[in-house]
């Protein structure tokens, strides 16, 4: 490498550097623009290839098979919103009922950690008498409520993103082929490579996700567990962020069997093997055996990334961060001034295979 290339890298990787952290500013004071468009163009990745299909294959309108997608969408959106409504209400309806089982179990943590307890007073008026519980407490609501006021308020903008983005879609490869016509295929290579790689991880993650859902329905109903449907959906929607994920829904649905099966230790302690082993079988054997090394992300990375979108951009930049690092990777093995970038992002260099030897 002559010395005017590497000076032109130094200054690349220099201005390359500075880009990056004024690009993480803006994303971060943007937020509240920027993810329902980041959100409408993975969520357009994930439907375009079922969209084709039903183009091609069925021979719908384009139109026709972009509503046929989307209505599909809501129904299963109203579903899953219905069974989380009604789940929540239940469990706030129930909180008397394990009241002293409550009470039993703040006590010996208060006597445990030298906590006062006055006894002529409930547990919810025990914990609401401290102070920084009650400020925990009102933060976590405040938190909540506007997620789901946010989340309300976003669906529209992803789902309005989401539809005129895959109607331009149908025109992009010629698009595609007019904007960049002296190309070598390396601009369409990367569009198809981002597509199916993150197609492939969405999909997988959905899969692995219903079933670890549903294996953790079918193996707390034995044990006649409350709202198991509730600990199934919140074991499906967390195991999307990766090793985080799972940990929270175990850890809520441990506690809450604690609560209800006190003191049949020995219930609780399968209601916890069973949240650990389903979440070691799927999400350490099954899932990366599926998956393969078609993402190559390294798993420092990927939690790299989690801290990062998750500073950014809460719950969301967490679901999305993976997805995220895929593309970034693929656009870098496609630079030749990036390449050292995708190999540092990889799971492990890619080799070369070695020439064949004679005997």
């Amino acid at each position: 490498m002559s010395e005017k290339d590497t000076k032109n890298r130094g200054i690349f990787f220099l201005l390359l550097f500075l880009c990056i952290i004024a690009a993480g500013v803006i994303l971060k004071v943007m937020a509240s623009i920027v993810i329902p468009v980041a959100v409408a163009v993975l969520l357009s990745l994930v439907f375009y290839p079922v969209i084709n299909k039903l183009h091609e294959k069925l021979h719908f309108p384009w139109w026709l098979a972009i509503t046929v997608v989307f209505v599909f969408f809501f129904a299963i959106v109203g579903v899953i919103a219905n069974i989380l409504t009604t789940g929540i209400s239940s469990i706030l309806e129930s909180l008397p009922t394990y009241e002293a089982r409550l009470n039993t179990i703040y006590a010996r943590i208060a006597d445990r950690f030298k906590i006062e307890v006055n006894a002529d007073m409930t547990f919810f008026q025990n914990m609401w008498s401290h102070i920084s519980i009650r400020n925990t407490v009102g933060k976590y609501a405040l938190s909540f409520t506007n997620i789901v006021y946010n989340f309300s308020r976003n669906l529209l903008l992803v789902v309005l993103f989401s539809v005129f983005l895959l109607a331009e879609m149908h025109a992009t490869k010629d698009k595609l082929r007019f904007a960049f016509a002296q190309d070598d295929g390396r601009v369409k290579r990367i569009t198809h490579n981002i597509v199916a790689d993150v197609t492939r991880y969405i999909s997988l993650k959905f899969i692995m996700s219903l079933a670890t859902g549903l294996f953790v329905i079918l193996l707390l109903l034995p044990v006649k567990m409350k709202f198991v449907v509730v600990w199934g959906f919140l074991a499906f929607v967390l195991n999307f962020i990766p090793t985080f994920g799972s940990i929270i829904s175990g850890v809520l649905t441990v506690m809450f069997a604690l609560v209800q099966f006190y003191p049949s230790l020995g219930t609780v302690v399968y209601v916890a093997a069973v949240m650990l082993a389903i979440n070691l079988i799927i999400g350490n054997i099954i899932e990366p055996r599926a998956q393969g090394q078609n993402l190559g992300i390294s798993p420092f990375i990927i939690l790299v990334s989690l801290s990062l979108w998750g500073w950014m951009w809460g719950f969301v930049g967490m679901i999305i961060a993976v997805p995220i690092m895929v593309i970034v990777k693929i656009i870098c093995e496609n630079v030749s001034y990036l390449q050292p970038i995708a190999i540092l992002l990889g799971n492990k260099p890619r080799q070369k295979d070695d020439p064949p030897t004679e005997n």
